[in-house]
This record gives C-alpha cells, sequence and structure tokens, in this order.
C-alpha cells in the first residue's frame, strides 16, 4: 500500500511555502479568500490540511482557529512558527476523522490539500460533522479542469499565433504520482488524487452542505517578450484555481 504522508517531504514543502506562503498564496489564493470567508473575532475556523499555518497568520488576533494535518513536522512547524494563544494545531488525518466536537465550528476550510486525499469525500464528510448548523466550507483547489498532473498541458497555435490548454483526460478518477525531485534516483513521492468537479458537488449535497459561491482564479503573472499576447491572453482564459464555497443545511 503506497504512502499518503507528507512526512518524508515536510521539509522540502516547507521550504517552498514558507511562513507567509509561495508566490500564489500571497498574490492570488489568500486575497481572494479573503473576499469568500472573511472571520470575524469570536467566530471558529477549522482549517484541513493546514500545513505549518499559511492561512492562520492571515487571520485577526482573536479568531478562534485550529488546524489539523497529517505530518507531524508540519504540525511542529506551525506551533513553532505561531505567538497567538487562540490559534491551536492537532496532527490527524482527515480523512478518517477530525479530533474535535461535533458542530463545534462557524467556518472550515480546506486549501490546496482535498487533491492530496484520496478520500475527498471522507474528508468533507467529516468537516461537514464538525461544523454548526449554517456554519460555511470554503474548498480552494487547483483547478480539477485544467490543471491534472501528467494529463493537462499548454500547446501553441503558430498559425492563429494562440497558446491553448490540452487536457487528455478529465472524467476518470485518477491517482498521481508526483515527484517531487526529479533528478535524484530515490526522490521521495507525493500523491495527486483527481476527480472531476461532479465528485465534489455530490459529496457536498451528500452531507446536506449547499454551494453558495464558486470561483475561478487566474494567474496574475505577466509574460514579456514575442509571445507575450497569446501567453497573457491564455493566462487570463483557464484559470489555476477553483474556490468552492458550501453552507451546512438541515437534512
Amino acid at each position: 500500500m503506497k504512502s499518503t504522508s507528507w512526512s518524508p517531504v515536510a521539509k522540502w514543502y516547507g521550504d517552498i511555502v514558507g511562513e507567509s506562503g509561495h508566490y500564489f498564496h500571497e498574490h492570488v489564493i489568500l486575497p481572494r479568500l479573503k473576499l469568500m470567508l472573511d472571520p470575524k473575532p469570536g467566530e471558529s475556523v477549522i482549517d484541513i490540511g493546514c500545513g505549518q499555518g499559511v492561512y492562520a497568520r492571515t487571520l485577526a488576533h482573536n479568531v478562534n482557529y485550529t488546524g489539523i494535518d497529517s505530518s507531524k513536522e508540519l504540525i511542529a512547524e506551525a506551533k513553532k512558527l505561531t505567538n497567538n494563544s487562540q490559534q491551536v494545531y492537532y496532527f490527524a488525518d482527515a480523512t478518517r476523522g477530525i479530533p474535535v466536537p461535533d458542530a463545534s465550528f462557524d467556518h472550515a476550510t480546506c486549501i490546496l490539500a482535498i487533491q492530496n486525499m484520496k478520500d475527498g469525500a471522507g474528508v468533507i464528510k467529516n468537516i461537514s460533522t464538525s461544523l454548526k448548523q449554517s456554519g460555511d466550507l470554503v474548498i480552494v483547489m487547483n483547478h480539477p479542469s485544467f490543471r491534472i498532473p501528467r494529463q493537462s498541458s499548454w500547446g501553441k497555435d503558430e498559425a492563429q499565433k494562440l497558446e491553448y490548454r490540452r487536457v487528455n483526460r478529465y472524467l476518470s478518477p485518477l491517482e498521481i504520482p508526483i515527484n517531487t525531485h526529479p533528478g535524484l534516483k530515490d526522490s521521495p513521492l507525493t500523491w495527486s488524487y483527481h476527480q472531476p468537479l461532479e465528485y465534489y458537488v455530490k459529496a457536498l449535497k451528500r452531507v446536506g452542505m449547499v454551494i453558495s459561491d464558486l470561483e475561478e482564479w487566474t494567474s496574475d503573472k505577466v509574460s514579456a517578450g514575442k509571445s507575450a499576447r497569446a501567453e497573457n491572453r491564455a493566462r487570463s482564459e483557464f484559470p489555476l484555481f477553483l474556490a468552492i464555497k458550501a453552507v451546512k443545511i438541515k437534512i
């Protein structure tokens, strides 16, 4: 059985993301997320797949935050980086359960993590259990329609001077190994679990969560040079990230 733990690559991931997040955290994800979900003082947030707590450090000081991650190393780093007594972290596998009381959180987030979890539907079910009635969840992921590891890529149409997105597979669930250091013989692997959009919609519906918002976020980078026009147009048309907001209702 393959390991899906991020512990073997925790240092590599920590170096890439750092204390405040990688480029797209800082320039796209966190600013746009704040417009979708802005917890108020005294409210509670549970962050699934929290890593070293990048999202926590964007919250107001008196928001009650709980971070969950299946990497002991990343949880240890998150604890080391926090100086807020209202932010706590737990080592746990969210696919198996979340070690918090039922119906205890106002908000939940899962940021660039659900596609690294084999049972995404199980994670959504466990998150729903942890939310209060009318609590909400925001899931941010690599766009499942356009960003499928090993199954999507850029192409150029020289005749029309266009850059396009090629997608080889989409509807089929996929388990995709990611080599963290391609140049090394014994490089650790992480795994990406692709599912089509309907998988997430149905998983939310099954546990009494209704989608209240959906956004598709593009890169803010700008190309220069002779291909700039085609590259910038393509970049503005094909989103990097998908954000889904859902609210827990009675069923």
